[in-house]
């Protein structure tokens, strides 16, 4: 190891930890790597790094311009390999956020990644409030969920029902101009901000302006909307008299685990909170906790507050202010609180953790019983609390897609499922299938993608030791074999494993067996799913091919509006008229309009006419 650390540079960069096979055991970043790594090689009472060095046998680092990006290199690579001796925060795209769209009417809706296409606010871990949130934005600054694409000048003919019960100002329709409709969203946006004085303030100056016109319709609903917040607000707590916006994190560590509560406090009220778990190794010091929470916590969210309160000091603090200065657009400060009434304040956070840290070790672990089970079974390093599942639906070859399910704990996680067309294989070859939806899964993954992030601990193949040695194959090629890989074959449930002559053949009542059918089967209805719609889409797109104006985003719309061509065919001329531009729509009309079977009647009539 001696001959590694010589060369080591004096500049900012990463450093991973290997044990004897390869695996990466711990990643972090250094403002220097050759005096951070030095250190971890020098005698030490910790008894983390203690049992970290113990397995250490090979190191690499990469050297990055500035701690800035060592900062962001590190949070990627973390959650790329999920090494043992790191802090994560569990599975934090799970986490709901409250999107506005960058449309000329944004709509709100809830969204499980941000990305740069609107304004995030979140996230947050209670799924119910942020749906609650949707409604009152709704109710208060009628604010649209729909997703219409919105035309200048409107194509609708009507609004919809939220028109109607009062939940929307129609900008389908035209009823409120762009100009209007935008007031309304940056009131909405003060009021995800937390800044409510100044929201209810400027809705009375609005309410005031609208009287002086004689407007006394709009200045009535002004009043409701002040009444509303009014109401909406009038329980909350206030902490602290300085009107700064500040959020107050505390912590409960526990046996390999860990709670932590951050409290949101803007005008010097508290207007929420969020608590969140982690996986936290043994004998994890209270200040690489905080560290590894403010990293990935405020690595995701938009809303960086100008303070946070944490009850012990950071590693490297002042390097950790710059970057979310830069990431806020302006000044933030960490500051370490040991006394006073905020330290009070950081007591109240940190018992509310150590709340939830005893409600999680209360639950009952029946979703473990399975996990513990496979792991024993399969001869896993780690429990499997990750499982992804694969499978392949085609007809005849033609139609051909992947599918992609996660199981987390046991449980499905809907928003982590993928799909695939299948691209590069014609003709039936279910193994060559297969081993392009995990080649462009893991691919993806490799390349930072965090929607294919992060790796599983298990994958299940529906299939036999065919499928199985094809995605074997392609893991290999990726070079991530180390990940654990069983399939599941339908006729008589045995499970295949890479270096077993013989299938592993477990009892019918097992709960490991019953786990990989549920998570096998999920698999399959989610490729059949595809597959069939799909064929439906096809279908439909030949159906409609040769008239007029009618695309392929037509196509898609008629799709969504209607489900299939049968329903393309019954929608009357108004119906179609709401998705497509009058002239299209009768010609789409005249196209698919099927005629009338001739009555008993006429049928005997002509059939005399022809006798005579």
């Amino acid at each position: 190891m001696e001959v590694k650390l010589k060369p080591l540079p004096a500049e900012p960069g990463v450093y991973l930890f290997k044990n004897s096979q390869g695996e990466i055991l711990y990643v972090g970043k250094a403002a220097s790597l050759k005096d951070r790594v030095r250190a971890y090689f020098q005698t030490t009472t910790d008894l983390k790094t203690q049992r970290l060095m113990r397995e250490v046998a090979d190191l690499e680092y990469i050297v990055t311009r500035t701690e800035r990006d060592a900062l962001l290199l590190e949070a990627t690579l973390i959650k790329r390999y999920q090494p043992r001796y790191n802090i994560r925060l569990k599975d934090d795209k799970r986490y709901p956020y409250i999107r506005l769209t960058d449309d000329p009417f944004p709509r709100v809706e809830i969204a499980r990644r941000p990305s740069r296409d609107g304004k995030y606010f979140g996230p947050y871990t209670n799924s119910t409030a942020v749906r609650e949130t949707i409604k009152i934005l709704q109710k208060i600054f009628r604010l649209r969920t729909c997703t219409l694409a919105i035309k200048d000048p409107p194509v609708r003919q009507r609004p919809c029902l939220d028109h109607y019960i009062g939940l929307c100002d129609a900008p389908c329709v035209g009823a409120i101009s762009q100009e209007d409709y935008g007031k309304l969203v940056a009131e909405a946006v003060l009021f995800l901000h937390g800044r409510h004085k100044d929201l209810i303030e400027g809705l009375q100056h609005q309410m005031e302006k609208a009287s002086e016109r004689l407007e006394f319709e709009r200045a009535a609903r002004l009043r409701d909307q002040i009444a509303a917040l009014e109401k909406l607000f009038s329980g909350q707590r206030e902490l602290v008299t300085r009107p700064i916006e500040r959020d107050l994190i505390g912590y409960a560590l526990g046996d390999g685990t860990a709670c932590i509560q951050v409290f949101f406090v803007r005008r010097g009220k508290l207007v929420g909170r969020e608590g969140f778990s982690a996986d936290a190794p043994p004998h994890t010091s209270p200040s690489e906790l905080l560290t590894a929470f403010v990293k990935q916590y405020y690595g995701k969210i938009e809303q960086i507050p100008k303070e946070i309160l944490v009850p012990c000091a950071l590693d490297e603090p002042e390097a950790m202010e710059r970057w979310l200065g830069e990431r806020r657009g302006g000044p933030v400060r960490i500051k370490t609180i040991s006394r006073g009434p905020a330290r009070k304040l950081l007591g109240l956070v940190a018992h509310n953790a150590e709340l939830a840290l005893r409600e999680r070790a209360s639950q009952p672990t029946e979703d473990e019983q399975p996990l513990s089970e496979l792991q024993r079974v399969l001869e896993l390093k780690s429990l499997p609390r990750r499982i992804e599942a694969y499978d392949i639906s085609n007809f005849q070859g033609q139609f051909a897609v992947g599918s992609m399910v996660v199981f987390c704990d046991g449980r499905a996680k809907k928003s982590e499922y993928r799909r695939f067309r299948i691209e590069t294989v014609l003709g039936v070859d279910d193994f060559a299938m297969i081993a392009e939806v995990i080649r462009r899964r893991f691919e993806r993954a490799l390349a930072g993608d965090e929607r294919f992030l992060p790796l599983p601990d298990l994958v299940l193949i529906d299939g036999g030791k065919g499928q199985l040695g094809a995605a074997r194959a392609a893991l290999r090629d990726l070079e991530l074999e180390r990940i654990p890989t069983v399939a599941l074959a339908k006729q008589h449930e045995h499970i295949f494993l890479e270096n077993r002559a013989q299938p592993l053949v477990l009892p019918r009542q097992s709960p490991a067996l019953q786990l990989l059918q549920r998570v096998r089967d999920e698999a399959h209805r989610f490729a059949l799913s595809y597959h069939r719609a799909v064929r439906r889409r096809t279908f439909l797109e030949s159906a409609l091919d040769g008239i007029a104006g009618l695309g392929p985003t037509r196509k898609q719309r008629l799709l969504e509006r209607f489900g299939s061509l049968r329903g393309v065919q019954r929608a009357s001329l108004d119906e179609l008229c709401e998705v497509l531009p009058e002239a299209v729509a009768r010609r789409l009309s005249q196209a698919l309009r099927v005629p009338a079977a001739p009555s008993t009647k006429s049928l005997r009539e002509r059939t005399d006419g022809a006798r005579r």
